[in-house]
This record gives structure tokens, C-alpha cells and sequence, in this order.
């Protein structure tokens, strides 16, 4: 179900701007209706006071909890059921950040990724979006969303931006804790800043060579790495929110001087945070995590020469943590595609 048929149905129900406003409050920030100055049967109409379980049925029908995988770190990864029997994942990061899926599957296709491994099955509908942060809040408080969890937001971008306006206007979120994440299609620098709510952008780089990155992401928009960086300074030089680059750390691949000198190269001087995230290994494919002392020594190097960098540990690493690994273990083996990625 979209947002705006929920909000549709509200209407149907009788409900005005002001009581429309309250229960999509109440449903995001997992409130209950009797709390607070005054009780739903205070201010309510009958009409939708009588609709409203049939109401509240159909959107806890939206997502269900499948299983929970908690990790000492203090995320959960979250297996979420949807009502056509898919699945997709949530994670709950430390620091009270939550990490959401746009899509079941995802079609760009990275090498070093299990859930494009079956291309893109279907999209979420917005109403799917949000109620994963629903779903979170009733486990824990969530202060901030990041849609980086399965699936490319820019190809779903009309749910994306959807949900982020519903989440930054009734979530009670703050706009630069919504953060979009992309592989850098045209469509996003164009269209996130039209909206209301203006997300904080993340950008997945991955490596600053661009015959790399296309054999790492060969089905993400093929954008110069120098335009895409560009791109994105010109939408944090409007929010003023720094673009936070994505790179997913592959031993031998993506680690070496050439690629920290592309980095300073590229981003020295940019309104811009360099995130390192270690690889979460799947069994099968081709790659591996570096050792932790070699990802610590990259950071160092990066603040010497002045770019702001952070060290991001893959969150639930312990619980076949990368995106798409959970609900691969819970639909069974499946062979995983052939690769071949030249190291560096």
C-alpha cells in the first residue's frame, strides 16, 4: 500500500487534515492513541473512530517481524515479511540509526553483493518503506533512517521520496537524519531537491577507477566519477549537509596507494565524509575482508592528507551481515554468479 491510499483511506473515513496528521503520527512514532491530553474518542468522528481497527489491521499486515539477529555491537538485523510472502531486511544500527530496504533485490548488479544476485524482484511501495521504521520503533528508538539496505532508492525514487517526506514531516525525524543513499543516477540530483524534506546524501564510490567501478557496479549508471562528485558537491552545497561516499573496502582490490591518491585527488577541499566499511564476506564470491590493521592505517593516511575519513564496521557482520545475506540463508543455497574482477 502507497501513502497516499492510507491517506485516502483516512479521508474515506471521515478523517480531516488535523485527525490525518495525528494517527499517521501515532503510527510512525509507535504512540498509542490514549496518550497524550486527549483520548481518539475526544476529537475523532464516530465514522472513523468505528473504521479505524479494520484501519490499524491493514497497516500492521503491511510488514511483520520474521526473525531478529541481535550482535554485541548493538545492532539487530531485522528479517521483515511483507504480505505477499517476500521478504526483505532491516537493520537496527548502535546509536539508535535504523537501516531500510527500497526494494526486493536490487538490478545494479554489485559484484560484492548478495542482493542483486537475483536482479530486482519488486519494488516497495512507500507505505512498505515507512512501515519498516514502524516496525523498528515498536523494538527500539529510532533517531535516524539510511536508505542503504536492499535495493538502488533512485530506481524506486517515487516511494523513496515519498516515505522521506512522510518520515521527516509526521516521523519526527530530523532531515539530515534521513540519508539517501544511490549509486549516482541523473534522476536523484535532480529530484531530491525539489522535495520538502531534503535528505542528506550518500554516494556509493567504492573505488576512483573508473573502469573498476563499472566491472564492480556494471549496471549503475555510467557517470565520469569526476561528474558524479561534482553532482553530488552541488546538492550538499545546497542542504549543507556533507555527501557521505560509500566504499566498501575489498582486500587487494580497492586498498591501494593508487586509490588513496585518487581519493585525496577527488574529494580534498569537498563538503564531503569519506566512510570505509570492511567487507562482509559471502561464502562463494571472490572476495575478502582486508585486515583491520591495514583499513585503520588507510584512515590515518586519509587525515594526514586532509580528507575526513571514519572507519564504519559493517554492522551485524556476526549474523551474515551484508545486505541480502539473511534472507538469502532463509529462501536456501543458491549458486552464486560468476565473476571476474581483475585486483589491483
Amino acid at each position: 500500500m502507497h501513502i497516499h491510499a492510507i491517506r485516502e483511506q483516512l479521508r474515506a473515513l471521515g478523517a480531516k487534515p488535523e485527525h490525518e496528521q495525528r494517527i499517521l503520527r501515532d503510527w510512525l512514532q509507535v504512540r498509542s492513541r490514549s496518550s497524550g491530553r486527549r483520548k481518539a474518542e475526544d476529537y475523532l468522528p464516530l465514522s472513523l473512530r468505528e473504521g479505524l481497527g479494520e484501519f490499524d489491521a491493514g497497516l500492521r499486515n503491511l510488514v511483520r517481524l520474521v526473525s531478529s539477529h541481535a550482535t554485541p555491537d548493538g545492532s539487530a538485523r531485522l528479517l521483515v515479511g511483507l504480505a505477499d510472502g517476500q521478504t526483505v531486511e532491516s537493520v537496527l544500527l548502535p546509536r539508535d540509526g535504523l537501516c531500510v530496504s527500497s526494494q526486493v533485490g536490487c538490478a545494479v548488479g554489485c559484484q560484492f553483493c548478495m542482493t542483486g544476485r537475483d536482479g530486482l524482484l519488486r519494488q516497495l511501495t512507500s507505505g512498505e518503506i515507512v512501515g519498516q521504521v514502524a516496525l523498528a520503533r515498536s523494538i527500539r528508538t529510532v533517531k535516524k533512517v539510511v536508505f542503504m539496505g536492499m535495493g538502488e532508492p533512485s530506481h524506486n525514487l517515487q516511494n523513496v521520496m515519498e516515505a522521506i517526506d512522510l518520515l521527516g514531516t509526521e516521523g519526527n525525524l530530523g532531515h539530515k537524519n534521513l540519508v539517501f543513499s544511490t549509486v549516482g543516477d541523473p534522476r536523484v540530483f535532480e529530484q531530491l531537491p525539489l522535495g520538502t524534506v531534503k535528505p542528506a546524501l550518500a554516494l556509493s564510490l567504492h573505488t576512483t577507477r573508473q573502469d573498476l567501478r563499472e566491472r564492480l557496479l556494471p549496471r549503475a549508471p555510467r557517470i565520469a566519477i569526476e561528474d558524479l562528485v561534482e553532482l553530488a558537491e552541488e546538492y550538499a552545497r545546497k542542504t549543507m549537509y556533507p555527501v557521505q561516499y560509500q566504499w566498501t573496502l575489498l582486500d587487494g582490490i580497492n586498498d591501494g596507494e593508487e586509490e588513496l591518491d585518487g581519493i585525496v585527488r577527488l574529494l580534498k577541499g569537498r563538503h564531503a565524509i569519506m566512510n570505509i566499511i570492511p567487507y562482509n564476506a559471502v561464502d562463494g564470491l571472490p572476495f575478502s575482508r582486508p585486515p583491520d590493521e591495514h583499513a585503520r592505517e588507510m584512515i590515518r593516511i586519509l587525515h594526514r592528507r586532509g580528507i575526513l575519513a571514519k572507519l564504519r564496521d559493517s554492522a551485524a557482520q556476526e549474523v551474515d551481515g551484508g545486505c541480502g545475506q539473511l534472507r538469502a540463508r532463509a529462501l536456501g543455497p543458491a549458486a552464486p554468479r560468476p565473476i571476474a574482477i581483475h585486483r589491483a
